[in-house]
């Protein structure tokens, strides 16, 4: 029975820090102001703002009822057992470990939101994978990296739309463009942006020498409304063939859009549509993003320039190792979380990438 208390006790210590991270008492007057809001008789003149703010105020109510009512059941369920102790074997203990399995249970499955309350999180995503140094080994591995989340997004029920591919010259990819849709995709994938490494033996030589390659994955949430004004004379816009799969309309007439914004260098490409029209919106929501994540990142940076911190640039901040050669591993340089199960992590296994994932949304956390 000690031992139950203990968990309980401990329980209670995570979900009190859980409510103090989420803010309980702004959720709440937000709430209220959401509430107030929606019972003037001028509600519902504006439909598409009633009806965002309807989901706000759903949301918030479904976050805060769980929450108290995991609190509640937490302390009913220590108080039962300080009152009324059972002796281990019975089955007044038994359902007792289950009320308290029950609880961390729900605790579990409650935490993801102390991680996935930022702004974009529930966004849809567009990654965007580069080829980076070490030739067609590289283009090799954009490739596998595009195949590995293409089906770790299958395997988690998300929707995936190849948005423009450029083949490589041999084998593999030079670059190419995801677009995922799904629950909290930008807020579980924003974790993959940087560099993966890969240390492996060339298919691609004679003497299969061991070869390192890189690859920079970029991931933006594709954000509905951007309210972010660019000059004309600042963007450059290309039109083209489409190369690689897709419908025969879509490779033999110069659908495809890619839409450089000058002044930063930043590209987006669009060439799954089958209207050129289509593929330019689509590149246009690509870019407005990009830039939008950029302003931020930037605003960061310039908070870190002032508290004297330091991040190295793009190529050198590797994220992520995945050795095949002269062992298996796959080591994550943030967390420093690694596992052998090299394989399983390429095919898009979600019982083991999601780790990395979760672990360095934790570490996020308690940076923050």
């Amino acid at each position: 029975m000690p031992q139950l208390i203990q968990k309980l006790d401990i329980l209670e210590k995570e979900i009190t820090h859980a409510l103090l991270f989420l803010k309980m008492p702004q959720l709440k007057q937000r709430l209220h102001e959401l509430e107030t809001l929606m019972q003037s008789p001028n509600f519902w003149n504006d439909a598409k703002e009633a009806q965002k703010i309807s989901q706000e105020q759903g949301g918030l109510m479904q976050k805060i009822t769980a929450w108290e009512s995991l609190q509640k059941n937490l302390m009913d369920s220590k108080e039962l057992l300080e009152v009324l102790p059972a002796e281990e074997g019975t089955a007044d203990f038994e359902e007792q470990q289950h009320t308290v399995d029950d609880l961390e249970r729900r605790y579990q499955s409650l935490e993801i939101q102390l991680y996935l309350s930022g702004k974009h999180d529930e966004c849809p995503t567009i990654m965007s994978f580069h080829a980076g140094a070490g030739g067609t080994d590289a283009q090799d591995w954009a490739e596998m990296l595009l195949r590995m989340y293409m089906r770790y997004a299958d395997a988690k029920n998300w929707k995936t739309t190849l948005l423009e591919k450029s083949e490589g010259e041999t084998a593999g990819i030079k670059s190419a463009s995801l677009r995922i849709e799904g629950e909290f995709t930008y807020g579980f994938l924003k974790e993959e942006a940087g560099v993966h490494r890969l240390v492996r033996l060339s298919p691609f030589n004679i003497k299969h020498t061991r070869e390192t390659s890189f690859c920079l994955i970029e991931v933006t949430p594709e954000i509905e409304e951007i309210d972010l004004k660019i000059a004309e004379d600042d963007l450059k816009i290309d039109v083209f063939r489409a190369g690689g799969h897709g419908g025969q309309s879509v490779n033999t007439t110069d659908s495809a859009v890619r839409i450089t914004h000058l002044p930063t260098g930043i590209v987006a490409k669009c060439q799954n549509e089958r209207s050129q029209l289509q593929n330019r919106q689509q590149a246009m929501k690509s870019l407005l993003s990009k830039l939008l994540v950029l302003q931020e990142k930037t605003r960061i940076k310039e908070l870190r320039d002032l508290k004297g911190e330091h991040i190295e640039g793009a190529w050198g901040n590797q994220i992520r190792s995945y050795v095949l050669h002269p062992y298996q591993m796959v080591k994550d340089h943030r967390t420093n979380y690694e596992t052998s199960k090299v394989l399983a992590i390429l095919e898009g296994d979600p019982n083991e990438l999601d780790v990395f994932i979760e672990k360095s949304l934790k570490s996020d956390r308690r940076n923050s």
